[in-house]
């Protein structure tokens, strides 16, 4: 079993077993928490993104919580990457986590004795500027994770670790600094993974997740696919290029879409994606994180259920001579 170590495998069933992004003390843990069923789940740290995947694809695991975008860096390329290939998965939940940075070290140490931190690279750009102010000479070196990072400040390879302020107590360091980030608000965001089925219930305040391949590299291909989208009023909340490793200029499309699959605009519009792209990837529709439905803009005229349901029934009458 290469998802989990082999400790975990034998304790509880897969379906109550939900993996993340470790070691212990990492935010996506503070994230997974924050669920409620995390409670009831037996919790299990998973070396990397594609080590959590593969244990729900391997059958070791019911779930697993993944960092996927990031409000300062954008999105995690190892969990698109991982969501675009392989065995298909899905999403039915995301976490948005407020994320800010302690400096921490062993008990003892200055900020002028720290001559070498390191945390994960996506931590790097959310406190180069206070690096910048605060420890100019230091040496930065990434690690697997910031929880990772702590755990190298513990065995003494570094002097300190930007990471979580609650990782100090499980590392057995000191919070030298807290509340460090250079863009005020940053925040990641998470998705809970599984195997396909079906799509988590409409809420009314809804995010539809694909990836599209492009058919032919040729002007207006990208607009084609834009259109679908936009002639029935679906709003795009996220677009990104990824590399499909085919060659250079061969790239598919992460896509994040306001709505649900059951929405008849948002159903369309994948009809119509499907149509005219070689490969379209559904990951999932599920609740929006942060969003009440009575928050939700109104949607535009002609894009509602009701309209759709209309025009489809005015169609029926002009085919059967009713009009």
């Amino acid at each position: 079993m290469a998802g989990l170590p082999r400790r975990y495998c034998g304790r509880m069933s897969p379906a109550s077993r939900y993996t993340y992004l470790g070691p212990e003390g990492t935010f996506t843990e503070a994230a997974i928490r924050t669920l409620p069923e995390a409670a009831t789940r037996e919790l299990v740290p998973a070396v990397s993104v594609p080590a959590a995947l593969d244990a729900v694809r391997n059958g070791e695991a019911g779930g697993a919580l993944v960092p996927i975008e990031n409000s300062v860096e954008g999105g995690v390329n190892a969990t698109l990457d991982e969501l675009a290939t392989g065995t298909p998965l899905m999403i039915y939940r995301e976490v948005l986590l407020p994320i800010a940075f302690a400096l921490l070290v062993r008990p003892g140490t200055t900020l002028e004795a720290v001559k070498t931190v390191t945390g994960h690279p996506v931590a790097q750009p959310q406190v180069r500027r206070w690096l910048a102010k605060n420890l100019p000479d230091a040496q930065w070196e990434s690690a697997a994770s910031n929880a990772d990072g702590a755990r190298l400040v513990r065995e003494g390879r570094y002097d300190a670790a930007f990471a979580g302020e609650f990782a100090a107590a499980t590392y057995g360091l000191t919070p030298l600094v807290t509340g460090i980030h250079d863009a005020e608000n940053a925040e990641t965001r998470f998705v809970l993974v599984g195997r396909p089925g079906r799509p988590a219930a409409r809420t009314g305040a809804d995010k539809t997740s694909l990836v599209l391949w492009l058919g032919d590299d040729r002007p207006g291909a990208l607009l084609e696919l834009l259109q679908e989208f936009a002639v029935r009023g679906v709003n795009l909340v996220r677009i990104e290029s990824r590399p499909t490793g085919e060659g250079i200029g061969r790239y598919c499309f992460s896509v994040d879409a306001e709505g649900h699959i059951a929405d008849r605009r948002v159903g369309e519009a994948l009809m119509g994606l499907r149509r005219i792209c070689p490969k379209v990837r559904f990951l999932g529709s599920y609740p929006r994180a942060g969003v009440d439905p009575s928050e939700v803009t109104p949607l535009r005229r002609g894009t509602t259920d009701e309209e759709f349901a209309e025009a489809s029934d005015w169609l029926a009458r002009c085919v059967d001579g009713r009009a």
